[in-house]
């Protein structure tokens, strides 16, 4: 892995704030896991539930992809650094999708997007500083919140929405990859307080961008 100078470091984040918020991400390249499944027909009450449910999921992808790039800039670990990196690749991924079926529905993405990705870096970095255990037990307990957050709404979609489901089930066992992957190498388990106001950050958050 190529060692960056702090400077190099500052310029990358710049860039990956910009294309998650405003541009085009880096992706993995993998189908979209939509592709090939028909829309069905929905309500305009339906259509807005749904494109609420993928706005708060982009949300929490953008979200996402800052605690990471939060975390790599201040681990102090290489091997830890390529495996955060690789998994923000994966969130970039989750990121198009989500945005897509957004635009299929004819909705927006949240208009808070700045302010999510804003706060969740500097909660990433905090847990980079913190050591690599605890850096890798913070992205751990993230991805099984995530992962309860994309069964409930695999839940609350109409039964009729093959195409929103083939995405977040595909989210999903991402999610449920990069916690397994984290746990492997060495995260520590967290507290349960930091646990329960982790959840409630989110729960702030998604309640919020369902509509905004």
């Amino acid at each position: 892995m190529r060692n960056y100078t702090p400077f190099d470091r500052l310029i990358l984040n710049a860039d990956t704030a910009l294309r998650t918020l405003f541009g085009e991400p880096i992706v993995t390249h993998r189908p979209y896991p939509a592709e090939d499944i028909s829309d069905a027909e929905f309500s305009e009450q339906e259509r807005k539930n749904i494109a609420g449910l993928m706005r708060v999921n982009h949300s929490g992808e953008v979200a996402a992809q800052a605690l990471y790039q939060g975390q790599s800039l201040t681990s102090r670990n290489n091997v830890i650094k390529e495996k955060l990196q690789q998994a923000a690749q994966e969130e970039n991924d989750h990121l198009e999708w989500t945005k897509n079926r957004i635009n299929e529905l004819g909705s927006h993405t949240s208009l808070l997007n700045p302010l999510w990705y804003g706060g969740s870096f500097a909660i990433g970095s905090l847990a980079g500083v913190a050591g690599d255990k605890w850096n890798l037990g913070f992205l751990a307990e993230t991805e099984h919140q995530v992962v309860e957050h994309l069964e409930l709404h695999l839940n609350k979609l109409p039964g009729g929405d093959l195409r929103s489901r083939a995405i977040l089930e595909q989210m999903k066992t991402d999610e449920q990859k990069h916690a397994t992957t984290a746990i492997e190498n060495g995260a520590a388990v967290l507290p349960p307080p930091v646990k329960t106001l982790m959840a409630a950050m989110s729960k702030v958050m998604t309640g919020t961008a369902y509509y905004l």
